[in-house]
């Protein structure tokens, strides 16, 4: 059976073959039904083509939230990634995709270090963490009943449950953290792909962008990656900073003015180590942690472990903080600590922890954005003033 097609012309094709796509196109079929004539409605479908696109796109974003909170962790990895190729490569010149891979090496050589080292130890000391924490809890119960306040079995409950409550929301985050395997694998491999090479993706970015546009985007993305990377340089240098000197204090210290080592030493050093790339929460718990733990070796160790929290918070404050401060974004504290608060809420340990540096890419951006509105401000007056 042959297929025929009219033509411009108006002669049919009885060869078998179809017309093509040129001479369709140059087809006459009339107006289209589906015409809009008046510029007036022409211009409101445009508009209400606009809001239908920015309200899918905002509902899209809000339903891939969490995978895209992924992305900007691997983003995070990346900077810390760069900021120590690039600080090798002061000291090495060499290929950059060499000086990543020893990143990559030397951090994988110290986490399998630290769980060589210390992993045994810190099993056992958390099987006897959540014991110690009742057993202080209880005895702070008592010591208030002595004082004469009246606590009832059923208030009893309710302190305990919501201790206990907090407690294993700590254990589940840490646990989700160090558990959740597929979140972490993505992070750490979307991550050193950026980090070998980000002006590939920086130029696929710029390349949607309009013309007029892609100069200034070119400086934004320049100031965030330089921000994002001192700022993950100070959270690092704050992470070691806090975990040597909170096991100097309580392993070594504690000992020599004839207290005694304070149990758990070393997991304390450790979750203060990692809570401190937290500010604000993560100082508060791992503070709370340290001194129910040196009340369990009595009242000296108690209160020596209060001395050493409010020494290395104080250290980290005064000294580490202000010294990277001056190179990186000032967030105000209670700016950070609602965000931590809100991104805690919606996307778990993650959002916790990714929280500061998100905070610090949007303060970035608008100030680039108010940049740019003053530069053109000036431009425009300047105009006017020459006109």
């Amino acid at each position: 059976m042959t297929t025929a097609s009219q033509t411009p012309g108006g002669q049919g094709e009885e060869d078998g073959r179809f017309a093509s796509p040129a001479q369709l196109a140059r087809e006459d079929l009339g107006n289209s039904p589906s015409r809009v004539s008046d510029p007036r409605l022409q211009f409101e479908v445009r508009r209400a083509v606009i809001w239908t696109l920015v309200v899918g796109g905002f509902i899209l974003a809000i339903y891939i939230s969490r995978s895209l909170l992924v992305v900007f962790g691997a983003l995070v990895f990346a900077a810390m990634i760069d900021g120590g190729a690039r600080l090798l490569g002061r000291i090495l010149p060499i290929q950059r995709y060499l000086r990543v891979a020893i990143v990559l090496l030397l951090s994988v050589a110290f986490l399998v270090w630290l769980g060589y080292f210390t992993g045994s130890t810190i099993s056992r000391e958390a099987a006897l963490f959540p014991e110690i924490v009742e057993r202080q809890v209880n005895e702070v119960i008592d010591w208030a009943r002595a004082q004469g306040f009246q606590v009832s079995q059923s208030q009893l409950q309710n302190y305990a449950g919501g201790i206990t409550s907090g407690i294993g929301t700590l254990t589940r985050a840490l646990g989700g953290l160090l558990g959740g395997l597929t979140t972490v694998v993505l992070i750490v491999i979307i991550g050193v792909y950026v980090a070998l090479e980000p002006q590939l993706y920086e130029r696929g970015v710029a390349w949607t962008l309009p013309r007029a546009r892609r100069a200034s985007f070119y400086v934004t993305a320049s100031r965030m990656a330089q921000t994002l990377r001192r700022l993950m340089a100070g959270r690092l240098l704050g992470m070691v900073v806090e975990g040597v000197f909170t096991y100097v204090m309580l392993a070594f210290v504690a000992p020599l003015i004839g207290i005694g080592a304070v149990p758990m030493a070393v997991l304390l050093a450790i979750l203060t180590g990692l809570l401190a790339f937290v500010p604000n929460l993560g100082a508060i718990i791992s503070g709370v942690l340290m001194v129910l733990v040196g009340f369990s070796g009595g009242v000296e160790m108690g209160l020596y472990t209060v001395f050493v929290y409010l020494f290395v918070q104080n250290f980290d404050g005064y000294v580490v903080v202000p010294m990277i401060a001056r190179k990186t974004v000032d967030l105000a504290p209670a700016l950070v600590l609602a965000a931590q608060l809100v991104m805690g809420i919606l996307f778990g340990i993650i959002g916790l922890f990714l929280a500061d540096p998100l905070l610090a890419m949007i303060k970035v951006a608008l100030e680039r954005r108010a940049e740019t509105a003053d530069a053109e401000d000036d431009a425009r007056e300047a105009e006017t003033n020459g006109a």
